[in-house]
């Protein structure tokens, strides 16, 4: 069984799917990685939002922005798979999900990321290359990367 995808805007989402990355997004970022930030930034309103479910449950998302409401480029942002999947090696499938999204959805090549750092040789593979000196982000080390 593979991973099926939704994409919906912000208001095509039902208070469950909201409910469901929101606590997905939660899960991982501010729980596992330990990082008290705030997740809710004002900016899903105006993302395009890729849900992946497996057996009826939330286990993979990205949120993708068109250009000039993130980075100048487009850009997908969120990414995350839920730690009893990630041995399933699905990080790509969603990236690769995402990258064709921006080029349907928004008609755009160019995607510009900010990565965590631990994650550049994972984004490297999908064709995105480093084009910042390392920040902290939320106390955590990340990298821009851009995919042309």
């Amino acid at each position: 069984m593979d991973l099926i995808f939704k994409i919906k805007r912000f208001n095509e989402l039902s208070a469950l799917e909201i409910y469901n990355l929101l606590q997905l997004r939660s899960e991982v970022f501010v729980v596992e990685q330990n990082c008290v930030y705030q997740d809710i930034d004002g900016k899903d309103d105006k993302a395009i939002h890729l849900l992946g479910i497996f057996d009826d449950e939330l286990v993979a998302y990205v949120r993708i922005f068109k250009p000039s409401d993130y980075f100048e480029e487009a850009s997908i942002g969120r990414v995350v798979i839920k730690k009893s999947y990630r041995d399933r090696k699905w990080g790509y499938i969603l990236m690769n999900k995402a990258i064709e999204v921006v080029k349907a959805e928004l008609n755009e090549t160019k995607i510009t990321i900010s990565a965590q750092l631990y994650l550049k040789k994972f984004y490297e593979n999908l064709g995105f290359k480093q084009t910042s000196d390392t920040y902290l982000e939320d106390d955590i080390p990340h990298i821009q990367m851009k995919r042309n």
